[in-house]
């Protein structure tokens, strides 16, 4: 941190909650690789216009955005499952993205681009108004300690910004495994007016509510935790 000297009139500016702890693990050499060789056909570059999907695969098909998709493998199985849907991922780990894009190689996927990059500015900067079917948030960042709650991405602002790139009817899907952010969310919900719940489904681990199991349940189970679905509908 540079030492203030006090000679600057211009203010601070204001720095926004992250709901996130940039971590700058290191890469292998595979994941390296497939940033060096991959990313070109299938990253996209963080921008202020907005993304063109219809240009960007070619067709216009049903749209699924997952926000934090961690090492992708979820979000990979998932586009190679619905080859119908085109995916988005949002992931702002860097061995996450690679490892994500050498799944992709893979299974042969061609109906998934990623962004490495703050989803909310993501969603605020780049993903067009009602361009998406469903927005997929599974295991976020649970911020445990009381003083970190309003780090916490499941905020009244982040659901406006999910409303406004939802289409009419479009969902929201998350999932939790920590007991006290499954009332945050319950509470957080209720008080907005964008959204209905469509289903809620509490179990432990053997029934997910429309999505494929992902690393993060599998740590939450092996440390006894409860699992909680939800599907959320827009504009209803």
């Amino acid at each position: 941190m540079s030492a203030d000297t006090g000679d600057s009139a211009e203010p601070r500016k204001h720095r926004s909650i992250r709901s996130f702890v940039r971590r700058t693990g290191r890469l292998t050499a595979s994941q390296q690789r497939a940033l060096d060789e991959l990313w070109p056909t299938y990253g996209i570059e963080v921008d202020a216009a907005p993304i063109d999907i219809t240009a960007l695969f070619g067709r216009d098909a049903p749209r699924v955005l997952e926000i934090g998709f961690g090492n992708g493998d979820s979000l990979a199985t998932q586009a190679a499952e619905h080859p119908e849907r085109d995916f988005l991922g949002i992931e702002v780990h860097e061995p996450g993205v690679g490892h994500c894009l050498i799944r992709i190689r893979e299974l042969g996927i061609s109906n998934l681009r990623l962004i490495c990059h703050d989803a909310v500015e993501v969603l605020d900067r780049q993903i067009p108004a009602a361009s998406v079917d469903r927005i997929n948030l599974y295991f976020p960042d649970p911020w445990p300690k009381k003083r970190h709650h309003k780090r916490r991405i499941v905020q009244p602002a982040f659901l406006a910004a999910c409303a406004r790139v939802l289409k009419p009817g479009g969902t929201l899907h998350i999932a939790t495994d920590w007991a006290n952010y499954a009332e945050h969310i319950d509470e957080v919900l209720a008080a907005c007016d964008l959204f209905s719940c469509r289903e809620r489904r509490e179990h432990d681990g053997s029934t997910p509510l429309d999505r494929p199991p992902t690393k993060f349940e599998q740590r939450g189970l092996r440390h006894g935790h409860r699992i909680v679905d939800w599907i959320f509908v827009s504009g209803q």
